[in-house]
């Protein structure tokens, strides 16, 4: 069934736009992992090609142009497992299936690969990009509890909004549809499907 995307965001299609330096983009991770995981076309559900190319190529013009660039250290949990479930993919194919604890805790030779991936990927991120700080307390839970009723987005992105709000960013790179529905943010996309849906709801944005 396909996912009917109720948009609140301004859309901006990333193939037909040019970063400003006035810009200031929160990158998701959903971008840092095909931006820094080598092996992400390895995976059970690897990458389309747009994602490996678009948004690689508009990050890096937006840091050629002097934009603002942040992560989150949330991108961390999240790229950890998508990381950890992509090696334990590409070690299944040749060594049969494995659950998730069994290849954490009983092959430490894998273990050390899942981890200089993650740290290279990291490392990475942070060459690039600056922190966005992100303070998760009552008040701060509570604004995302109170997000949750009217956005649709899962956990890890509700303190990321949380923490854009809280730092006066507005603008996010991602191909994450559930940003669409998150009122008051730019979402920059090359995601054909929330481009075309935008454009039918009239929220896409031509800058």
């Amino acid at each position: 069934m396909a996912v009917n995307y109720i948009i609140q965001a301004e859309v901006v299609d990333i193939t037909r736009d040019t970063p400003r330096a006035e810009d200031a983009f929160l990158v998701d991770t959903n971008v840092w992992y095909w931006m820094t995981y080598t092996r992400a076309s390895q995976s059970d559900r690897p990458p389309a090609l747009y994602q490996t190319t678009n948004y690689p190529a508009y990050t890096n013009a937006a840091l050629a142009a002097g934009a603002k660039i942040y992560q989150s250290g949330l991108s961390l949990a999240e790229l950890t497992h998508l990381i950890e479930k992509a090696e334990r993919e590409i070690y299944e194919r040749t060594n049969g299936q494995v659950g998730t604890k069994e290849y954490r805790h009983n092959f430490p030779g894998e273990r050390a690969q899942v981890i200089a991936e993650i740290q290279s990927a990291w490392s990475q991120v942070v060459s690039l990009a600056d922190p966005l700080i992100a303070t998760i307390d009552n008040e701060t839970v509570n604004a995302a509890l109170i997000r949750f009723q009217t956005e649709k987005v899962d956990g890890y992105d509700l303190f990321v909004l949380e923490s854009m709000k809280n730092n006066g960013v507005v603008q996010v790179i991602t191909d994450d549809g559930d940003f669409t529905t998150v009122s008051g943010i730019q979402m920059f996309t090359a995601n054909r499907n929330f481009i075309t849906a935008a454009r039918n709801q009239g929220k896409l944005k031509i800058r």
